[in-house]
């Protein structure tokens, strides 16, 4: 599953399959939100992932006038969507058994559904845009 969140409206569109994610994926959420006509400049952030850098998503942003802004490595905590996949996690992986690959799909589908509805309340914070800044970080020695 890959998605994007809309961080003002808490929107969510998702690309979803049975195989890998890649490339061609990452194009096809690209036309998804392109799609949209939100009326405004559509800035999608995006952490390292090799298919993502690739030539081919690069020339489709730039083709449907989408700024893809890369976050630093290993800072998951500064990607809305990773916030919500944590989220995900919680709700439909941790202690929990699928009898099967169709049920453990409807359960996260379910789950992504309910993101505006039951779950709107415990994500309000979780995908808050508030940051915390340091202009000057001090170490002290131990």
């Amino acid at each position: 599953m890959l998605g994007a969140i809309n961080a003002i409206t808490q929107e969510l569109v998702t690309v979803t399959n049975d195989a890998y994610i890649n490339a061609e994926s990452v194009c096809v959420l690209l036309d998804k939100l392109h799609n949209l006509n939100l009326g405004v400049p559509i800035t999608l952030f995006l952490d390292n992932a090799r298919y993502q850098h690739c030539a081919l998503v690069i020339e489709k942003a730039v083709s449907l006038q989408i700024e893809l802004c890369f976050l630093p490595s290993y800072s998951p905590n500064l990607n809305l969507i990773e916030r919500l996949w944590k989220f995900v996690k919680k709700k439909c992986l941790y202690s929990k058994y699928y009898p099967d690959f169709h049920a453990f799909k409807t359960a996260i589908n379910d789950c992504l559904e309910q993101t505006s509805t039951t779950h709107k309340t415990e994500l309000k914070s979780l995908l808050s845009l508030r940051f915390q800044t340091f202009e000057k970080t001090q170490f002290s020695s131990v």
